[in-house]
Protein backbone atom coordinates (compact mmCIF):
# COMPACT_ATOMS: atom_id res chain seq x y z
CA UNK A 1 0.00 0.00 0.00
CA UNK A 2 2.90 2.31 -0.77
CA UNK A 3 0.60 4.72 -2.58
CA UNK A 4 -1.89 4.97 0.32
CA UNK A 5 -1.85 7.84 2.81
CA UNK A 6 -3.68 7.67 6.13
CA UNK A 7 -5.49 10.86 7.13
CA UNK A 8 -5.97 11.26 10.87
CA UNK A 9 -8.24 13.97 12.23
CA UNK A 10 -7.87 15.31 15.78
CA UNK A 11 -11.34 16.59 16.51
CA UNK A 12 -11.05 18.82 19.61
CA UNK A 13 -7.99 18.22 21.82
CA UNK A 14 -7.20 20.13 25.01
CA UNK A 15 -5.12 23.01 23.66
CA UNK A 16 -7.68 25.37 22.20
CA UNK A 17 -10.44 26.82 24.36
CA UNK A 18 -14.06 27.62 23.40
CA UNK A 19 -13.47 31.37 23.07
CA UNK A 20 -11.00 30.82 20.24
CA UNK A 21 -13.47 29.48 17.68
CA UNK A 22 -17.19 28.82 17.54
CA UNK A 23 -16.38 25.81 15.35
CA UNK A 24 -14.43 24.03 18.11
CA UNK A 25 -16.64 21.11 19.22
CA UNK A 26 -17.12 20.86 22.97
CA UNK A 27 -20.42 19.05 23.57
CA UNK A 28 -20.84 15.32 22.88
CA UNK A 29 -23.25 16.09 20.05
CA UNK A 30 -20.80 18.51 18.44
CA UNK A 31 -17.88 16.09 18.81
CA UNK A 32 -19.88 13.21 17.33
CA UNK A 33 -21.22 15.28 14.44
CA UNK A 34 -17.82 16.68 13.51
CA UNK A 35 -16.09 13.31 13.88
CA UNK A 36 -18.62 11.61 11.61
CA UNK A 37 -18.34 14.39 9.03
CA UNK A 38 -14.52 14.18 9.14
CA UNK A 39 -14.70 10.44 8.51
CA UNK A 40 -17.05 10.97 5.58
CA UNK A 41 -14.58 13.52 4.20
CA UNK A 42 -11.78 10.94 4.24
CA UNK A 43 -10.29 10.61 7.72
CA UNK A 44 -9.47 6.96 8.42
CA UNK A 45 -8.50 7.68 12.05
CA UNK A 46 -10.36 9.92 14.49
CA UNK A 47 -8.25 11.13 17.40
CA UNK A 48 -10.58 12.02 20.26
CA UNK A 49 -10.52 13.94 23.52
CA UNK A 50 -13.53 14.60 25.73
CA UNK A 51 -14.71 17.91 27.18
CA UNK A 52 -17.04 18.79 29.99
CA UNK A 53 -20.31 19.53 28.17
CA UNK A 54 -21.09 22.41 30.56
CA UNK A 55 -18.09 24.61 29.82
CA UNK A 56 -15.75 22.84 27.40
CA UNK A 57 -12.88 22.18 29.79
CA UNK A 58 -10.88 18.96 29.19
CA UNK A 59 -12.42 15.85 30.72
CA UNK A 60 -11.01 12.37 31.34
CA UNK A 61 -14.33 10.74 32.23
CA UNK A 62 -15.26 7.58 30.34
CA UNK A 63 -18.90 8.50 30.86
CA UNK A 64 -18.39 11.63 28.76
CA UNK A 65 -16.63 9.67 26.00
CA UNK A 66 -19.58 7.28 26.02
CA UNK A 67 -21.88 10.15 25.13
CA UNK A 68 -20.31 10.32 21.66
CA UNK A 69 -18.29 7.15 20.91
CA UNK A 70 -21.24 4.78 20.27
CA UNK A 71 -22.76 7.26 17.85
CA UNK A 72 -19.47 7.57 15.96
CA UNK A 73 -19.11 3.79 15.79
CA UNK A 74 -22.65 3.38 14.48
CA UNK A 75 -22.20 5.99 11.77
CA UNK A 76 -18.69 5.27 10.48
CA UNK A 77 -16.05 2.56 10.22
CA UNK A 78 -13.25 4.98 11.12
CA UNK A 79 -10.61 3.90 13.64
CA UNK A 80 -11.15 5.54 17.04
CA UNK A 81 -7.95 6.75 18.68
CA UNK A 82 -8.44 7.91 22.29
CA UNK A 83 -5.96 10.26 23.91
CA UNK A 84 -3.72 9.26 26.80
CA UNK A 85 -2.39 12.82 26.78
CA UNK A 86 -5.65 14.26 28.08
CA UNK A 87 -4.48 17.60 29.41
CA UNK A 88 -1.32 18.68 31.19
CA UNK A 89 -3.33 19.29 34.35
CA UNK A 90 -4.30 15.58 34.63
CA UNK A 91 -2.51 12.73 36.37
CA UNK A 92 -1.41 9.64 34.45
CA UNK A 93 -4.22 7.60 35.99
CA UNK A 94 -6.75 10.19 34.87
CA UNK A 95 -5.28 10.32 31.39
CA UNK A 96 -5.61 6.58 30.80
CA UNK A 97 -8.85 5.94 32.67
CA UNK A 98 -11.20 6.30 29.70
CA UNK A 99 -9.10 4.10 27.42
CA UNK A 100 -8.76 1.48 30.17
CA UNK A 101 -12.56 1.33 30.40
CA UNK A 102 -13.36 1.57 26.69
CA UNK A 103 -10.52 -0.49 25.12
CA UNK A 104 -10.15 1.37 21.80
CA UNK A 105 -8.14 0.15 18.83
CA UNK A 106 -5.62 3.00 19.19
CA UNK A 107 -4.37 5.52 21.73
CA UNK A 108 -1.98 8.42 21.48
CA UNK A 109 1.06 8.46 23.74
CA UNK A 110 3.55 11.27 24.32
CA UNK A 111 7.04 9.78 24.26
CA UNK A 112 8.60 11.90 26.98
CA UNK A 113 8.20 14.71 29.48
CA UNK A 114 8.34 18.26 28.19
CA UNK A 115 7.42 21.88 28.76
CA UNK A 116 4.01 22.33 27.17
CA UNK A 117 3.29 26.02 26.90
CA UNK A 118 0.02 27.53 25.72
CA UNK A 119 0.20 30.93 27.43
CA UNK A 120 1.08 33.09 24.36
CA UNK A 121 -2.40 32.37 22.95
CA UNK A 122 -4.05 34.15 25.89
CA UNK A 123 -2.78 37.52 24.66
CA UNK A 124 -5.14 37.41 21.67
CA UNK A 125 -8.33 37.66 23.72
CA UNK A 126 -9.79 40.23 26.11
CA UNK A 127 -13.04 38.47 27.01
CA UNK A 128 -13.75 34.81 27.56
CA UNK A 129 -16.78 32.55 27.21
CA UNK A 130 -15.92 30.60 30.39
CA UNK A 131 -14.02 31.59 33.50
CA UNK A 132 -11.55 28.66 33.40
CA UNK A 133 -10.03 29.49 30.01
CA UNK A 134 -7.71 32.41 30.74
CA UNK A 135 -6.02 30.88 33.78
CA UNK A 136 -5.72 27.51 32.04
CA UNK A 137 -3.69 29.20 29.31
CA UNK A 138 -1.71 31.76 31.32
CA UNK A 139 -0.63 29.24 33.96
CA UNK A 140 0.90 27.00 31.32
CA UNK A 141 4.22 28.81 31.67
CA UNK A 142 4.59 26.58 34.73
CA UNK A 143 3.33 23.37 33.07
CA UNK A 144 5.41 20.30 32.46
CA UNK A 145 3.72 17.43 30.67
CA UNK A 146 5.09 14.41 32.56
CA UNK A 147 5.63 11.07 30.83
CA UNK A 148 8.57 9.37 32.49
CA UNK A 149 9.82 5.96 31.40
CA UNK A 150 7.87 4.51 34.32
CA UNK A 151 4.73 6.35 33.21
CA UNK A 152 5.11 5.09 29.65
CA UNK A 153 5.66 1.52 30.84
CA UNK A 154 2.50 1.77 32.95
CA UNK A 155 0.46 2.95 29.98
CA UNK A 156 1.94 0.23 27.79
CA UNK A 157 1.18 -2.55 30.25
CA UNK A 158 -2.31 -1.25 31.05
CA UNK A 159 -3.45 -0.55 27.50
CA UNK A 160 -1.01 -2.32 25.18
CA UNK A 161 -0.75 -5.63 27.00
CA UNK A 162 -4.09 -5.29 28.76
CA UNK A 163 -6.25 -4.27 25.81
CA UNK A 164 -4.28 -4.87 22.62
CA UNK A 165 -4.16 -1.13 21.94
CA UNK A 166 -1.87 0.16 19.18
CA UNK A 167 -0.17 3.46 19.97
CA UNK A 168 0.24 6.64 18.00
CA UNK A 169 3.64 7.62 19.37
CA UNK A 170 3.63 11.40 19.61
CA UNK A 171 7.19 12.67 19.25
CA UNK A 172 7.64 16.37 19.96
CA UNK A 173 11.40 16.32 19.66
CA UNK A 174 14.25 14.11 18.47
CA UNK A 175 14.88 12.79 21.98
CA UNK A 176 11.40 11.28 21.99
CA UNK A 177 12.42 9.05 19.08
CA UNK A 178 15.39 7.80 21.09
CA UNK A 179 13.11 7.22 24.11
CA UNK A 180 10.88 5.05 21.95
CA UNK A 181 13.80 3.15 20.46
CA UNK A 182 15.04 2.39 23.98
CA UNK A 183 11.63 1.02 24.96
CA UNK A 184 11.39 -1.06 21.77
CA UNK A 185 14.79 -2.54 22.66
CA UNK A 186 13.29 -3.44 26.05
CA UNK A 187 10.59 -5.45 24.31
CA UNK A 188 7.71 -2.96 24.28
CA UNK A 189 5.74 -1.65 21.28
CA UNK A 190 5.88 -4.29 18.59
CA UNK A 191 6.16 -3.21 14.96
CA UNK A 192 4.84 -1.70 12.88
CA UNK A 193 5.52 1.36 15.06
CA UNK A 194 3.31 4.35 14.22
CA UNK A 195 5.10 7.66 14.74
CA UNK A 196 3.38 11.04 14.89
CA UNK A 197 6.07 13.68 14.35
CA UNK A 198 4.91 16.95 15.90
CA UNK A 199 6.14 20.44 15.13
CA UNK A 200 5.32 23.92 16.37
CA UNK A 201 4.29 23.33 20.00
CA UNK A 202 6.12 25.69 22.36
CA UNK A 203 8.37 23.36 24.35
CA UNK A 204 8.95 20.97 21.43
CA UNK A 205 10.89 21.06 18.18
CA UNK A 206 10.28 24.10 15.99
CA UNK A 207 8.25 24.27 12.77
CA UNK A 208 11.16 24.31 10.32
CA UNK A 209 11.08 21.92 7.39
CA UNK A 210 14.73 21.04 8.02
CA UNK A 211 13.55 19.59 11.33
CA UNK A 212 11.01 17.41 9.54
CA UNK A 213 13.69 15.89 7.33
CA UNK A 214 16.03 15.45 10.30
CA UNK A 215 13.34 13.70 12.35
CA UNK A 216 12.58 11.40 9.40
CA UNK A 217 16.25 10.50 8.92
CA UNK A 218 16.56 9.80 12.65
CA UNK A 219 13.50 7.56 12.57
CA UNK A 220 14.95 5.67 9.59
CA UNK A 221 18.15 5.09 11.52
CA UNK A 222 16.39 3.94 14.69
CA UNK A 223 13.51 1.88 13.29
CA UNK A 224 14.55 0.81 9.79
CA UNK A 225 11.54 -0.39 7.83
CA UNK A 226 9.52 -1.41 10.89
CA UNK A 227 7.49 1.78 11.19
CA UNK A 228 4.95 4.08 9.60
CA UNK A 229 4.96 7.79 10.22
CA UNK A 230 2.70 10.79 10.13
CA UNK A 231 3.08 14.52 10.66
CA UNK A 232 1.12 17.22 12.43
CA UNK A 233 2.07 20.83 12.86
CA UNK A 234 0.51 23.48 15.04
CA UNK A 235 -1.37 26.51 13.76
CA UNK A 236 -0.44 28.05 10.43
CA UNK A 237 2.14 25.35 9.74
CA UNK A 238 -0.46 22.58 9.53
CA UNK A 239 -1.05 22.27 5.80
CA UNK A 240 2.46 22.96 4.52
CA UNK A 241 4.00 20.37 6.86
CA UNK A 242 1.38 17.79 5.97
CA UNK A 243 1.96 18.47 2.29
CA UNK A 244 5.73 18.07 2.68
CA UNK A 245 5.24 14.84 4.62
CA UNK A 246 2.93 13.40 1.96
CA UNK A 247 5.48 14.21 -0.75
CA UNK A 248 8.13 12.07 0.97
CA UNK A 249 5.98 9.10 1.92
CA UNK A 250 4.40 10.16 5.21
CA UNK A 251 0.85 10.08 6.48
CA UNK A 252 -0.91 13.23 7.70
CA UNK A 253 -2.93 14.55 10.61
CA UNK A 254 -5.19 17.59 10.59
CA UNK A 255 -8.02 18.76 12.85
CA UNK A 256 -9.11 21.59 15.14
CA UNK A 257 -6.98 20.21 17.95
CA UNK A 258 -3.91 21.18 15.94
CA UNK A 259 -5.08 24.30 14.10
CA UNK A 260 -8.26 26.35 14.12
CA UNK A 261 -7.60 27.71 10.63
CA UNK A 262 -8.22 26.66 7.04
CA UNK A 263 -6.06 29.40 5.51
CA UNK A 264 -4.19 32.58 6.47
CA UNK A 265 -6.38 34.50 8.92
CA UNK A 266 -9.44 32.38 8.10
CA UNK A 267 -10.97 30.16 10.78
CA UNK A 268 -12.01 26.69 9.66
CA UNK A 269 -15.73 26.01 9.72
CA UNK A 270 -15.23 22.40 10.79
CA UNK A 271 -12.81 19.50 11.05
CA UNK A 272 -14.25 18.11 7.82
CA UNK A 273 -13.19 21.26 5.98
CA UNK A 274 -9.56 20.60 6.92
CA UNK A 275 -9.83 16.92 5.98
CA UNK A 276 -11.33 17.87 2.62
CA UNK A 277 -8.46 20.27 1.95
CA UNK A 278 -5.65 17.86 2.81
CA UNK A 279 -7.39 15.07 0.88
CA UNK A 280 -7.47 17.25 -2.21
CA UNK A 281 -3.78 18.07 -1.79
CA UNK A 282 -2.84 14.42 -1.28
CA UNK A 283 -4.82 13.29 -4.30
CA UNK A 284 -3.45 16.12 -6.44
CA UNK A 285 0.03 14.84 -5.56
CA UNK A 286 -0.91 11.47 -7.06
CA UNK A 287 -1.59 9.50 -3.87
CA UNK A 288 -4.72 7.73 -2.68
CA UNK A 289 -6.19 8.03 0.79
CA UNK A 290 -6.37 4.90 2.90
CA UNK A 291 -9.75 3.59 3.94
CA UNK A 292 -10.29 2.61 7.58
CA UNK A 293 -9.96 -1.06 6.57
CA UNK A 294 -6.66 -0.34 4.85
CA UNK A 295 -5.41 1.70 7.82
CA UNK A 296 -6.21 -1.23 10.12
CA UNK A 297 -4.20 -3.53 7.87
CA UNK A 298 -1.27 -1.13 7.59
CA UNK A 299 -1.06 -0.56 11.34
CA UNK A 300 -1.93 -4.05 12.53
CA UNK A 301 -4.96 -3.04 14.60
CA UNK A 302 -7.14 -5.42 16.57
CA UNK A 303 -10.38 -4.40 14.84
CA UNK A 304 -13.43 -2.36 15.74
CA UNK A 305 -15.30 -5.44 16.94
CA UNK A 306 -12.98 -5.72 19.96
CA UNK A 307 -13.62 -2.32 21.52
CA UNK A 308 -15.93 -1.74 24.51
CA UNK A 309 -18.21 1.00 23.24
Amino acid sequence: MANKIIISCAITGSIHTPTMSDALPITPDQIATQAIDAAKAGAAILHLHARDPKDGRPSSEASVFMQFLPRIKQATDAVVNITTGGAVTMTVDQRISAANTLSPEMCSMNMGSMNFALYPMAKRFKTWKYDWEESYLTNSDAYIFPNTFRDIEKVYKTLGEGHGVKFEHECYDTGHLYNLAHLVDRGMFKPPIFLQLIFGILGGIGPDLDNLFFMKRTADKLFGKDYLWSVLAGGRHQMNFCTAAAMIGGNVRVGLEDSLYIGPGKLAKSNAEQVTKIRRIVEDLGFEIATPTEARQMLGLKGGDRVKF
